[in-house]
């Protein structure tokens, strides 16, 4: 209907509601005595009536709401239109009504009768119209009927924004909620029917289509738990996920999206020091390698939000560099950014650009992390992990740079693979390192991260979208995970808290078994394990372990400041020695890293990793005994 149509249609239903209302008025007024009415002109207190009341609707401009979504701001705004159109006719019906051939004034009382029937008439069209509509979409059959998770305000605002939108789907049917005052109860006018355990039962009882977890500052072990219990139902099962959209009572449809993986680590989220790091990064030239892969992009989003003066990008990835130098350019304008396409193997061309820029703070991101990759192309992991990092390190050296982070990963622990091992002497390397001038080198040690790129999360999805099978290597293979956010904020945290030599080990919470984590990604897809996705194991392939571990028995924990950041007690080694064996691997490396010298490579690495065991097929080695954060 055209706006012009609109506006006809109601001004003459709210016309016809004032006529009704006024003859009302009259009634009451004149004790139903027609004869009495006559003499006061009833036609002319309607048309009155009709004209003022609708001239002063049109001047509050009240007949552009949508009267489905009618508000209280539009109901008071009704009150004060009509309040001061009923005043205004009454004053020029008693004063100028002369002038009409009006012979008779008009009791107060009448007008106050006729103010309070056309209030009610013209606000409870409104509230009729607006219920109408509401019911009419309650009874639509293609609504997919929800069940929401959580009877508080969160809820309330879910179940009111459902019955709301056009573009919500969902019907809500009711409200289940752990709090034993709310049980049996209505909220908005929905039963409040269980508890969390009775989810199974109420799901198949009342044919519910849809879960929604509408607890947004509940914890991530919480949510895990909940959505254990439903994905025990074939209901898709959907999170509102913003605390602060809660606060700020704003809520869309939109925010309510499906429960991600992350969702389910059990992990809180991380708390950043923001006057330790805003001191080390603000108004500094600071240097990313790797800056185009996951964990370099991300720690420059996080970098960027602290106000370095110069943001330096360098890979030798040009589409990465690209793609982040855009991405920052859009959300950080006046952050001066750099794009340096570069091999960190380049000893030379390293050794230019911390000439050129002087960075004062470097995170090394770049590396080979492929496990099976590196096993098939050793001279590749050795010249880019352990040469690499040399080059870097010298070249922040020799430009006085301040900070120097060394990204490494729980592989370098008692590693079984080419990754690992070379890992773990670049570790080294940045503790040597850290003997000589006055940059602070250390090393921030963690796991893996949810979505990065070779990670585990993508290649399941992919397999889940073609549908299947999803293979994994071991049923008792374990991880421990966290998501690149998380894991960026912990890294540039522990660079403010590095004296000089650490190895920060990263706190990555309870490990995940990979199975669990394909069942819940096959679940999370609305598919059944094994009935719509097979589940095919393939087998530990070579340098890969069962159980990865955070530290050495050697090394020991040592808290900080931050409840989330340890530091592993530095080990004793021999510099002389470590450079001399790198100079032998780097010769070897630079023949390829033939067939005939892999035993060779291998024997080296032990000599500097004496807990270092290569083999293309490993053994089921025994589960490690989890290390305490309390006793270190």
């Amino acid at each position: 209907m055209s706006y012009r149509k609109r506006i006809f249609w109601l001004s003459l239903s709210d016309a016809g509601i004032i006529s009704i209302a006024v003859w009302l008025a009259c009634l009451v007024r004149f004790d139903f005595s027609l004869a009495e009415i006559g003499d006061y002109q009833p036609m002319y207190l309607i048309i009155g009536h009709v004209l003022f009341v609708l001239a002063g609707m049109h001047v509050a401009e009240l007949y552009r709401p949508v009267y489905r979504y009618v508000s209280a701001n539009e109901l008071v705004s009704i009150v004060k239109a009509t309040s001061l159109s009923i005043l205004a006719l009454s004053f020029v019906l008693n004063n100028v009504g002369h002038w009409l051939f009006l012979s008779v004034r008009f009791p107060l009382s009448l007008f106050l009768l006729t103010w309070t029937f056309v209030l009610a008439g013209i606000t409870g069209s409104r509230f009729v119209w607006k219920w109408w509509n509401e019911e009419r979409e309650k009874r639509s059959q293609d609504r997919r009927r929800t069940l929401i998770v959580g009877a508080g305000s969160a809820g309330v605002l879910v179940a009111r924004e459902m019955r709301r939108s056009p573009l919500s789907e969902q019907r809500p049917i009711a409200f289940v909620d752990d709090e034993p005052s709310k049980q049996n109860l209505r909220v908005y006018g929905l039963p409040v029917v269980g508890k969390r355990e009775d989810i199974p039962r109420i799901v198949q009882r009342q044919a519910i289509s849809d879960i929604v977890i509408a607890m947004p500052s509940a914890s991530r072990q919480t949510i895990r738990e909940i959505f254990d219990i439903c994905k025990t139902t074939k209901a898709s099962v959907k999170i509102l996920p913003h605390v602060s959209d809660i606060l700020s009572g704003k809520i869309s449809m939109n925010m309510i999206r499906n429960v991600r993986l992350e969702d389910l680590l059990g992990r809180e989220p991380v708390e950043i020091n923001l006057e330790e790091i805003t001191g080390y990064l603000r108004q500094q030239v600071v240097l990313v390698t790797g800056a185009g892969g996951s964990i370099g992009s991300e720690l420059c989003r996080q970098i960027a939000r602290f106000g370095p003066a110069k943001l330096l990008l360098l890979g030798n990835e040009e589409n990465g560099i690209f793609e982040i130098s855009l991405e920052l350019g859009r959300l950080f304008p006046e952050l001066p950014t750099i794009s340096l396409i570069a091999d960190i193997r380049d000893r030379q061309r390293i050794a230019a650009i911390m000439s050129e820029y002087r960075p004062s703070v470097i995170f090394h991101a770049a590396a080979h992390k492929h496990v099976p990759l590196m096993e098939q192309n050793p001279s590749e992991a050795l010249k880019n992990n352990v040469l690499g990092t040399k080059n870097v390190a010298e070249c922040a050296l020799e430009a006085g740079a301040k900070h120097f982070i060394l990204i490494s990963t729980d592989k370098a622990v008692n590693p079984t693979s080419m990754m690992g091992a070379t890992k773990r002497i670049a570790e080294l390397l940045i503790q040597g390192y850290n003997r000589f001038g006055h940059t602070r080198f250390a090393a921030v040690r963690f796991g893996n991260v949810l979505g990065s790129r070779g990670s585990v999360v993508p290649i399941f999805l992919d397999q889940i979208q073609a549908g299947g099978p999803v293979t994994i290597t071991h049923p008792d293979m374990e991880r421990f995970f966290m998501t690149i956010p998380e894991a960026a904020q912990l890294v540039i945290q522990a660079g403010a808290l590095a004296h000089g030599g650490e190895i920060f080990v990263l706190d990555m919470g309870k490990p995940v078994k990979i199975v669990d984590m394909a069942m819940d990604l096959i679940r999370l897809a609305g598919l059944e394990p094994e009935k719509d996705i097979p589940v095919v194991y393939t087998g530990i392939r070579s340098g890969e372990k069962l159980y990865e571990e955070l530290l050495t028995a050697e090394e020991g924990l040592t808290s900080t400041c931050h409840d989330r950041i340890f530091i592993g007690k530095p080990l004793d080694f021999s510099w002389s020695e470590l450079l001399t064996a790198i100079s032998r691997l780097e010769q070897l490396a630079k023949k390829g890293g033939m067939i005939e010298d892999a035993s060779t490579i291998i024997e080296i690495l032990q000599g500097i990793i004496p807990n270092y065991q290569s083999s293309s097929q490993p053994k089921e080695e025994a589960k490690p005994v989890p290390y305490s954060v309390a006793t270190g």
